[in-house]
């Protein structure tokens, strides 16, 4: 009747598959003990009352072999039930450290990631204020806001002004330029086209210097 605690030792990784088999486990003892009260109960006693009469022989009116039996049985399963839970609260704490420490792992990974990408990412040198819809910009995925740091061959160490930007579009009308920002921390990158629209321009978006 005794509970194997095989994975209690520290060999394995307890899973909650364990988990729910001790509690199956937890359940037939409980049933087990039930079913052996319900042996003494048709017996007309308990686990406690004496078994001999008051001249001290033994009780002709009840089983004893059968009571003593269950009683010895309720005794033992009753030590099985306390070291199954034991073996479940144990469990359950190894999975819920489990997954507070994978939870603070990939928390940490996530900001690392993020600190590393700030650290490699070049400051931008300019700004999307506008985007018009329908134009070269909008169908390219620029958006307000995004941040330069690649325009063609304008970034961020040989930008001096705006006109080096107007000098690459007027200079690659119908050809895709690549051009990349950064947008809410993340690096996106897009190809943009220079070219006749219903609107102004080559591009349909307004782009302003960014002073650092």
């Amino acid at each position: 009747m005794k509970t194997t605690g095989g994975n209690s030792s520290g060999q394995s990784e307890i899973t909650m598959e364990d988990v729910q088999n001790l509690v199956k486990k937890k359940d037939e003892i409980e049933e087990q003990i039930k079913a052996y009260y319900d042996v003494l109960e048709d017996q007309g006693v308990g686990v406690e009352e004496p078994l001999i009469d008051e001249e001290g022989f033994p009780r002709s009116d009840v089983n004893l072999y059968q009571i003593r039996t269950a009683r010895h049985n309720i005794s033992c399963l009753q030590n099985d039930h306390k070291a199954i839970m034991v073996e479940i609260e144990e469990a359950l704490h190894q999975l819920h450290a489990r997954e507070k420490a994978k939870r603070q792992q990939d928390e940490t990974e996530a900001q690392e990631e993020a600190m590393e990408q700030q650290v490699t990412l070049p400051p931008p040198f300019a700004r999307v204020d506008a985007v018009t819809q329908g134009s070269p910009a909008c169908g390219a995925g620029l958006r307000v806001g995004d941040e330069l740091i690649e325009f063609g061959s304008v970034n961020t160490g040989n930008f001096q002004n705006l006109q080096n930007i107007a000098s690459v579009v007027q200079h690659s009308e119908g050809k895709p330029l690549r051009v990349t920002v950064i947008r809410a921390g993340q690096k996106a990158q897009m190809s943009l086209t220079p070219q006749r629209w219903s609107g102004r321009g080559l591009l349909g978006c307004n782009i302003v210097p960014l002073h650092r």
